[in-house]
């Protein structure tokens, strides 16, 4: 997917909501363990009730890894489901995957390729060779980590070296990577004070913003500094939104949490008319 399609979509449903699929056994509601795939039962439904409100889905790999082979078929399924009924919708593999090398395009094969994400994120630390190789791949996007949502972020990332806050200095080298221009950037809602700076290095690429609902974070903070003429936002809600219920009516109450971000979302679109 190009981020004109990405940006048109946006648009049209009036929303830059991304909804992450982290489905856990022990959380969802315990009629659909009786299914044969009870993660994927669960995601169906989620995906039923919830894409006209949404533009992205991110499964976390983690979350399907833990059950092994059961767990990859269950994404893969997934993944397939997605794009074969709503090849609008742009998918994200949170992976965080980074190597170097042959290894990195090894991943972003098996993400870009053989499970046909949109993106995928990736941690920076290894540099230039760990990224790039994803990066040369036509229409997918690697999502960087920057500067994440959790309170570890702080352990590094704002860490100044050199005269220079570390999450900064990943902003600028990477602007430097080749095809740089299929970069997206994580960015923590928890870290709203933070966008005005981070706008300053990269105005115009799309910002992956957890954080929001459960984890404390604040829509209209993030979107006073962090929004740009074409958006430029996913916002990521999980837990708010997928387990909104533990009942029969676990789907419909998660398209009314949806529904809620995305008339938050609509607000936020109007001021960019204005």
């Amino acid at each position: 997917m190009t981020t004109e399609q990405l940006v048109e979509q946006i648009h049209k449903k009036q929303s830059f909501l991304c909804i992450g699929l982290d489905t856990d056994l022990d959380k969802i509601p315990e009629h659909l363990l009786s299914e044969e795939d009870p993660i994927f039962a669960f995601n169906k439904a989620i995906i039923d009730a919830t894409h006209h409100l949404c533009v992205a889905y991110k499964p976390n790999i983690a979350f399907y890894e833990a059950y092994g082979i059961k767990g990859w078929e269950a994404l893969k399924k997934t993944i397939d489901y997605l794009n074969a009924n709503h090849p609008e919708i742009f998918t994200i593999a949170d992976a965080k995957r980074g190597d170097i090398g042959n290894t990195s395009t090894r991943y972003a094969k098996a993400f870009f390729e053989d499970m046909n994400f949109d993106s995928v994120t990736i941690a920076p630390y290894m540099g230039k060779d760990s990224v790039e190789p994803f990066l040369a791949f036509e229409n997918k996007h690697t999502i960087l980590l920057a500067l994440t949502s959790n309170q570890g972020a702080f352990d590094f990332q704002t860490k100044t070296i050199a005269g220079k806050e570390l999450y900064k200095e990943v902003l600028e080298v990477s602007k430097t990577y080749k095809n740089a221009e299929n970069l997206m950037y994580v960015v923590g809602a928890t870290k709203a004070e933070y966008f005005e700076d981070i706008r300053k290095i990269i105005p115009n690429h799309f910002l992956l913003v957890p954080g929001i609902g459960a984890q404390g974070g604040n829509l209209q903070a993030v979107c006073q500094y962090g929004i740009t003429d074409t958006v430029g936002l996913l916002i990521n809600s999980s837990r708010g939104i997928i387990y909104a219920s533990k009942n029969v009516d676990f789907a419909e109450s998660a398209a009314n949490k949806a529904k809620e971000i995305q008339l938050e979302m609509k607000v936020e679109l109007e001021k960019l008319k204005a």
